[in-house]
């Protein structure tokens, strides 16, 4: 089976939506702290949880501009 021709990185704006979550992760002075709490679960745990979802939900039109730009999945 032969392998496609790659193209080299490249780097698009869409690109930029995957270092969101990183910067919100780095910037612990802004979540480092007990309030607001919810349900109980200080902001400095809820905080960093929202992230997973968060963060699947930005790698979601990252995906489908590389999937376009494919021509579609493998077969």
């Amino acid at each position: 089976m032969a392998q496609p021709k790659s193209k080299g990185a490249r780097l698009r704006p869409v690109h930029l939506l995957l270092l969101l979550p990183f910067i919100a992760m780095l910037w612990v002075g802004f979540y480092n702290r007990a309030e607001p709490s919810l349900a109980g679960i200080p902001f400095f745990y809820w905080f960093q949880l929202l992230w997973i979802p968060v963060g699947a939900l930005l790698l979601w039109p990252v995906y489908r501009a590389e999937d376009r730009d494919s021509g579609g999945r493998p077969q």
